[in-house]
């Protein structure tokens, strides 16, 4: 297939791997850099020798400059119709992720926009490290003519909300930053505040800029993308093709290998992609709330326009597994409960740390009872939004379907069964049903382009998943780099996931190496982490000679003890100081030989 280009060109045709090299290579640059990269392509082929000077450029005081740091996407969708919006209305903008920025420029900015995530418990996303990194340490430099606006994205379920970009703001206006708007801070629901927050952006910018008159629009040399029909806003629904559990019945886990069709959808994905379902809440949760708030089900509750029965709002709508702030705030302040209003008290943050680590809604419900009327519970529920899997398979391997590991949520607490919302609507859903799903791209999280290149795979658990599509991408393509995965969980006997497939690839030369850590098989508890450095001088002797090291798992203390253990083997093999070690991972990162897949 080829692609037409904004000059009416017919492009030649590039092979998958070529076109997803160039798309890597192409991600957040502007009209400009896309427009100087294609003539700069162009003189190589015809020996013209276009360099950087030559380009058209603008200087950062008649541009705008949007930077990103996503973990999710979230972030990158926002500064992307910031971008498209203040592109539309004449003014000139580059748009960058956050480890495309070049360092040495800040310096010389001067209108700047930074729309930053928080993950975990107050970590920037891995994109924006370094940046993060270099602007609160002491290289950053004094910045007394930036006129910039900050939007900060986070999940009010976790104790440190929103902090980076909190801790950006703060750090720009010491450097001497003056603010051209103020801190915007989005929750899950994002577009609640996202919305008005970028009409604010966009107004504030073309003051901003109206000196500024453009002589000559260069059109931008982007290919026309053959964009499905199916996205997060129109999901496409599913056809579950499997659902079998993959733990023993001895296990006390219930773990799901789910297949699901995308046959006429349109989608496609790349190894490393994450992937999205719109879940529904368990009915038997739904009947709780009911139950402990004394309200009908059938009662019609108009809200944004809409008018459904309560029931309906309650499975479809709104989000009742995790606890946030808003709802805390809402619920304190309903009951009147002195506990409640304690916890809220930032000399009381660990407290309220504990109940958002232990605590779902429904336990609010039953241990600090308020009288919510239906109207005024739907209107502070947080709506329903779709939770991310990493894909467990390679298109290439398995055609027109996508592959999940699923650990489903389903415990007991406070005296009363607790359940998560996707999980549950995955492990329900047989073989006659459907699900509402979308493709969430991570280009953050990408196989080296070069197929020689070794890898290194670090996924406990169900962190295991996106290397299971890794291996069989690399199988298909018949990649000649070796493949190195550590995998660990609690019992060989119960939970040792693909156990059978992981065999098979290292009989077949698929997988070169395999080291496992069992925790609960032992006197001892044996993570990944020990395996790590049980194998050090050999793993820092992989990424010395180049190879690609991939981590997928939790964020609150998996990826973190991983990161410090690597950090430890470099200090040891690589007889590097400790600050130097952390700056040769912290390059590594930089390049994109070091990615992390962590929730």
């Amino acid at each position: 297939m080829s692609a037409v280009i904004a000059t009416g060109i017919q492009a030649p045709a590039l092979n998958a791997d070529k076109a997803a090299l160039l798309a890597r290579l192409a991600d957040g640059l502007g009209p400009v850099e896309l427009y100087w990269a294609a003539a700069w392509l162009a003189s190589q082929a015809s020996g013209a020798g276009v360099t950087p000077a030559q380009a058209p450029a603008k200087a950062a005081t008649e541009r705008l400059t949007i930077v990103y740091g996503s973990q999710t996407g979230n972030a990158k969708r926002i500064a992307e119709r910031l971008a498209e919006r203040s592109e539309a209305a004449g003014l000139p903008v580059r748009l960058l992720r956050a480890d495309a920025y070049p360092q040495r420029e800040l310096a010389q900015e001067r209108q700047l926009i930074v729309v930053i995530s928080t993950q975990g418990d107050g970590d920037p996303p891995d994109d924006a490290l370094g940046l993060f990194e270099f602007i609160v340490g002491k290289r950053a430099p004094k910045l007394p003519a930036l006129r910039f606006a900050v939007l900060g994205l986070g999940d009010s379920s976790y104790p440190q909300f929103c902090t980076i970009g909190q801790q950006l703001d703060a750090r720009l206006t010491e450097l001497g930053g003056a603010r051209f708007l103020p801190l915007g801070i989005a929750d899950v629901d994002h577009e609640v505040v996202a919305n008005p927050w970028l009409e604010q952006a966009l107004e504030a910018a073309r003051d901003l800029l109206k000196d500024i008159v453009s002589a000559t629009r260069v059109t931008p040399l982007y290919a026309v993308p053959n964009r499905a029909l199916y996205n997060r806003e129109q999901p496409f629904a599913a056809s579950v093709l499997a659902n079998q559990r993959i733990v023993s019945r001895d296990s006390d886990r219930d773990i799901r290998h789910v297949e699901l069709s995308l046959a006429g959808s349109g989608l496609t994905y790349e190894p490393g992609d994450a992937f999205g379902v719109w879940p529904q809440n368990p009915p038997a949760l739904v009947a709780q709330w009911l139950d402990a708030l004394r309200l009908e089900g059938s009662v019609e509750v108009a809200h944004d326009g809409r008018s459904l029965p309560l029931s309906q709002w309650l499975a479809r709508e709104r989000e009742l597994t995790r606890l946030n702030q808003s709802f805390l705030s809402a619920h304190a302040a309903l009951s009147g409960h002195a506990d409640l209003a304690r916890v809220l008290q930032p000399e009381h943050a660990d407290e309220k740390a504990a109940l958002f680590d232990s605590f779902q809604p429904i336990d609010l419900l039953r241990l600090y009872p308020a009288a919510w009327s239906a109207e005024a519970l739907v209107s502070a529920l947080r709506p329903m939004t779709p939770r991310l899997y990493s894909i467990a398979s390679s298109s290439k391997a398995v055609g027109d379907e996508v592959h999940l590991t699923v650990t489903v949520v389903d415990y007991q607490a406070h005296g009363t069964q607790h359940w998560g919302a996707a999980s549950s609507f995955l492990a329900a859903t047989d073989e006659d049903g459907t699900v509402p799903v979308f493709i969430e791209s991570n280009e953050r999280f990408r196989l080296p382009a070069d197929p020689t290149r070794d890898i290194i795979m670090i996924g406990p658990g169900t962190g295991v998943a996106p290397f299971r599509a890794f291996v069989q991408e690399r199988q298909e393509i018949g990649a000649s780099g070796r493949n190195w995965l550590f995998f660990g969980n609690r019992h060989f006997g119960e939970d040792f996931l693909y156990q059978v497939e992981w065999q098979e690839a290292l009989k077949k030369g698929s997988l070169h190496r395999l080291d496992l850590a069992f925790s609960r098989d032992g006197e001892n508890k044996v993570y990944v982490q020990q395996r790590l450095l049980e194998q050090g001088q050999e793993l820092y002797a992989w990424l010395k000679s180049g190879a690609y090291l991939y981590v997928c798992g939790d964020s609150t203390h998996m990826a973190k003890d991983v990161h410090n253990t690597l950090i430890e083997i470099i200090v040891t093999h690589g007889r590097q100081p400790l600050d130097d070690a952390k700056a040769w991972l912290a390059d590594l990162m930089q390049q994109g030989r070091y990615a992390r897949d962590v929730y």
